[in-house]
């Protein structure tokens, strides 16, 4: 078994996965979705007093709460397209940080990720291969690498919850971006009341794959609010009509972490940073994102 660093994404335990999706495995995955989904499911139906019932685990916000929400996630939203803005060949990912951390004091909030689990930094910078929890160095940025900058701020007592992946005076790679940016909007659709996480999961890994890219499946999006994770975890693959079902009032981080080779990762020697096992592009795109009456609410944007 191999714990999962929990910071940007809430962790899972999985097995030791094989590098190649070979049709067999496909067929396997498939059928241990199916069991999980359909566990769950039983779970749900069965006849629980209101206390004991499994939803009661996965907190609902009130719309007030929401509207605090929002206001973080905007504060986040605009901090983030500030550090994005400054993203150039050049610059270091700890100048990066460095700004980072003066915006927060300015806007009297508290940074989510500085001091979670012992993680020193108020942002997460990945280059390339490096999928998510690589931390801010002197490390020079360069014409045509992907940048990621995964961010979240507290205020108003709630965490909020982004991500963005640029790349560095160039477009090379605007193709393989949009994949991600697509695939979080399809993700983002799919949280509606009625619906299940298998839903959002389902659209994400449908988009990835269509593409000829891989969802990583190591890492998975959250629900977000008073702690920074909170259930229910939302895995990038998975099936609809699965998991557990969306309520009014839930808030989640619905993350796209994604490869264009293989989607199994590895933990390099500083023991934080996740890449690729075969070096390949990743990319990364999150929202905090609450559900609503009128359908989902996006809570960071400007």
């Amino acid at each position: 078994m191999r714990l999962k660093m929990q910071l940007s994404g809430a962790f899972i335990f999985t097995e030791h996965e094989p590098k190649k999706q070979s049709r067999r495995y496909k067929k396997m995955e498939y059928r241990l979705c199916l069991l999980m989904g359909l566990a769950q499911l039983m779970k749900y139906n069965r006849c629980f007093k209101k206390s004991q019932h499994p939803m009661s685990r996965y907190p609902i916000k009130t719309n007030d709460e929401i509207l605090l929400m929002r206001e973080s996630g905007k504060v986040a939203a605009r901090i983030l397209s500030e550090l994005l803005r400054e993203a150039k060949e050049g610059v270091t990912t700890k100048s990066l940080n460095d700004l980072a951390e003066k915006r927060i004091v300015e806007e009297g909030v508290v940074a989510s990720f500085k001091g979670f689990d012992g993680y020193p930094f108020s942002i997460i910078t990945c280059i390339d291969d490096e999928v998510v929890h690589a931390m801010p160095s002197d490390r020079v940025l360069q014409k045509g690498e992907l940048l990621t900058i995964d961010f979240g701020i507290y205020k108003n007592g709630f965490h909020s919850d982004m991500a963005k992946t640029v790349e560095i005076g160039s477009n090379v790679q605007e193709n393989f971006l949009s994949v991600g940016k697509d695939a979080l909007s399809k993700g983002i659709a799919s949280c509606k009341i009625g619906g299940f996480i298998g839903d959002i999961s389902s659209s994400i890994q449908q988009t990835v794959e269509f593409s000829g890219c891989n969802v990583v499946r190591a890492f998975v999006g959250h629900g977000v609010g008073r702690d920074l994770h909170e259930d229910p975890q939302i895995p990038g693959v998975g099936w609809p009509r699965m998991g557990v079902p969306l309520k009014e009032g839930m808030v989640l981080a619905v993350e796209v972490m994604y490869t264009q080779g293989e989607w199994d990762v590895e933990i390099a020697e500083d023991g934080w940073t996740a890449v690729t096992v075969d070096g390949s592009l990743s990319g990364m795109f999150e929202h905090t994102v609450a559900i609503t009456k009128d359908g989902p609410q996006i809570l960071t944007l400007e």
